[in-house]
């Protein structure tokens, strides 16, 4: 693929109803970038332009500073069609959504600070919150660490792809899958927005959680929406009040009270 003076690209390669491909993960990756949720080389995004090609984005690159020529198609096993130096090391795992996923016709890996600290600490964005997160995502899970640009991510995701369309990798970031690019950078930034608000509730003593009856309503609303989820309506479902109600739990400052109080009265009895 090489520049045109004029029209931006030569007639042959690639053909001229896929150049938009090309420029949108350009414009996605300056998305990520200038909302930092990939810095440096982080994140990497791909796009299904059919059958047996894949455009991706190359091995380490700024993806606030994409031209359309430092982009390769790949084929199915991750071998270069066309395009310079490496794709992303990450390529693996886009193959895998691609294989598994047919509804998948894109997918955008980025680092977003707040939810790849909660995959950090080991901790996934499941539960009944956010009516806009339950209608568009449902569960948004956590997969078991996976040294990056290895089989060992795909091996940790495979369980979950099939039914996720926006996972948590531990220890390391946030992979979305979509119809198209656009679906699936806004997936990107609402499991971020999701985090920073989960990060406040908790915070500020904890978040509400939807009752069952709730999230249910909101799950039949998708239609309406006209949001399809992957295999249908069956994506799995986030952790409502109900799950929550055996469940203790103490502010700081009322633990440290309680344990205060438990070590006094243990000494008083000495």
């Amino acid at each position: 693929m090489t520049p045109d003076s004029k029209l931006g690209w030569q007639e042959d390669e690639p053909a001229r109803s896929e150049d938009k491909y090309w420029n949108e993960i350009c414009r996605v990756g300056r998305w990520m970038y200038e909302r930092g949720l990939a810095v440096a080389g982080e994140g990497n995004l791909s796009v299904r332009l059919g059958a047996d090609r894949i455009l991706i984005t190359p091995a380490g690159a700024c993806k606030g500073m994409l031209a359309p020529e430092d982009l390769l198609v790949i084929d199915p096993e991750g071998e270069v069609v066309s395009g310079k130096g490496q794709p992303s090391s990450e390529t693996p795992m886009h193959l895998l959504f691609y294989r598994v996923r047919p509804d998948a016709h894109a997918v955008c890996h980025a680092h977003p600070p707040t939810a790849t600290g909660f995959a950090a600490a080991g901790r996934a964005l499941e539960e009944a919150v956010l009516p806009e997160v339950i209608v568009n995502l449902g569960k948004i899970p956590l997969a078991p660490y996976g040294t990056p640009g290895t089989w060992e991510v795909c091996a940790a995701l495979e369980r979950l792809v099939e039914r996720h369309d926006a996972i948590l990798l531990e220890n390391h970031g946030v992979v979305t899958c979509g119809p198209d690019l656009r679906t699936a950078y806004f997936r990107m930034e609402t499991v971020e927005q999701f985090a920073r608000v989960m990060f406040a509730a908790e915070a500020l003593g904890g978040p509400h959680l939807l009752p069952r009856s709730e999230v249910q309503k909101l799950i039949e609303a998708r239609t309406r929406y006209g949001v399809t989820c992957p295999r249908g309506n069956s994506a799995e479902l986030p952790r409502t009040a109900e799950a929550m109600e055996d469940r203790i739990t103490f502010r700081r400052q009322e633990l440290e009270s309680f344990l205060e109080e438990a070590i006094r009265k243990d000494r008083a009895r000495r």
